[in-house]
Formats: C-alpha cells, sequence, structure tokens
C-alpha cells in the first residue's frame, strides 16, 4: 500500500513515516508543496496524507492536483479545526481531516477507515444484502442486523445490537481464524462521532457482545480469548 505524506515538520515527518512503515505502508515523504507536486505526478498513490501550511504553498493546492490527476483518498492535517478550514477541505474532495496534536493510533485508524470507503482496504466488508452465519448467530449485513438460531426450534430470533457492537462483530467475521489484538480491535471500533474508543470501553463491549450472541457468555465457543495476545473467532 503506497501512501504519500506531505508534512514540513522534520519531527511529525519522520515520526509518522516510521509509524506508519511499521504498519506495513510504503511512504513517500515530502516537505514542500513543490516536492509534493513532483512526487504526485511521477506516482500513483493510495492515500495521501497532508499538511495544510507550507513553507512555499498550502496543502489546499495539492489537493486539487491530486484529484485533478486521479480519485485518490485524501486526510488533511491540519492545526485548526475551525469550520471554514475543514469544509474548505471537504469541499475541494478531501475523505477526512485530523487535527493536530493527535495520536497516532487515531490517525491509523482513520486511514483505514478511508481505505476501507474507498474500496482499497485490505480487509473487504461483507457483501451488501448477504447473509452470513458464525455457529448459531446469523448476521443480515444488507439490513444490518443479527439473530440466533434456536438449536431445538430452527427459528431465528433477533438480536439487538448497538452500531459498535455490530462493528465489532463484523471486525471478527472479517477476520476469521485470525488472533485479533486489542489495539487491532480498538482501530476497527473507532467511532463515526470522533470519539476513540479505549481500552477499557473496548472490554465493556466484548462482554456486551458475548451476553447477546453466546449461549454461555462465561464460556464462549464463539468469540475466544487468546490468553496474552487478543480474541479470534474461529473458522
Amino acid at each position: 500500500m503506497k501512501l504519500f505524506l506531505l508534512e514540513d515538520d522534520d519531527a511529525i515527518g519522520m515520526g509518522l513515516k516510521y509509524s506508519l512503515e511499521k504498519e506495513g505502508y510504503d511512504v513517500v515523504h515530502m516537505r514542500t508543496k513543490e516536492e509534493a507536486l513532483y512526487a504526485i505526478s511521477t506516482n500513483t498513490f493510495d492515500i495521501c496524507i497532508l499538511d495544510i501550511n507550507l513553507p512555499d504553498g498550502n496543502g489546499y493546492d495539492v489537493c486539487r492536483f491530486i484529484k485533478e490527476k486521479e480519485d485518490v483518498p485524501v486526510i488533511f492535517l491540519t492545526a485548526s479545526d475551525a469550520e471554514v478550514n475543514v469544509v474548505m477541505g471537504l469541499e475541494m474532495g478531501a475523505d477526512d481531516y485530523v487535527c493536530k496534536p493527535f495520536r497516532v493510533n487515531e490517525l491509523m485508524a482513520r486511514i483505514k477507515t478511508v481505505l476501507r470507503r474507498s474500496g482499497k482496504g485490505k480487509e473487504k466488508s461483507p457483501v451488501s444484502g448477504g447473509e452470513l452465519e458464525i455457529k448459531t448467530v446469523r448476521i443480515h449485513t444488507g439490513e444490518a442486523r443479527v439473530g440466533i438460531i434456536n438449536e431445538t426450534t430452527g427459528k431465528e430470533e433477533p438480536v439487538l445490537l448497538t452500531a459498535l457492537e455490530y462493528r465489532l462483530l463484523l471486525a471478527f467475521y472479517n477476520n476469521r481464524g485470525v488472533v485479533l489484538s486489542r489495539s487491532q480491535l480498538l482501530e476497527e471500533m473507532w467511532d463515526v462521532s470522533g470519539d476513540f474508543v479505549n481500552d477499557n470501553t473496548l472490554t465493556v463491549y466484548i462482554k456486551r457482545l458475548r451476553d447477546k450472541i453466546e449461549k454461555d457468555p462465561a464460556d464462549p465457543q464463539i468469540i475466544k480469548t487468546v490468553r496474552g495476545l487478543g480474541y479470534i473467532l474461529e473458522k
């Protein structure tokens, strides 16, 4: 996954480049508008992260240049969450913005969300309108609802999940057979309202989800704990 980073602050830029490369991204880091325009005109990227304030211009001009070339997802880094800055960026076709100072985990979560939304993410969501089954759990993705199949009658009984509980269940389904760490689940649980789900909240959501879908939540057979590593939904 090739990522373009435009950030004139060397400390921030080098730190982000290091963190992004640890996550497996191939990062090209530039510091000025002139460097950015040259890099974008001679390369193809999967996503671009742009600082707004630059020594020789601004990130808006770079975003406009990107969008004229091809429809690549763009995330703005801005020192201000002023409405005028946000609106201007979104009107240019930006997909998201992150205000400085920010936590690296928050930016990583935004990147993954934007990539999934654009169809470039590594993890694809289930096909809309389909039905997925995990043992006695049935997920109706087209309607975003879940049911439990009664093993005696074979009938499906509805289960009411919150939006974040439903998202957590899909995260497990999309990664069947893979141990998911708490940090990976926290990224999946990014709240669209902008509130980052913390570690304690994640514990609560996993407990609530188990209470609703497991026959015996004290001895879960669907979402299992892998001690010291995280959780797994077996294939």
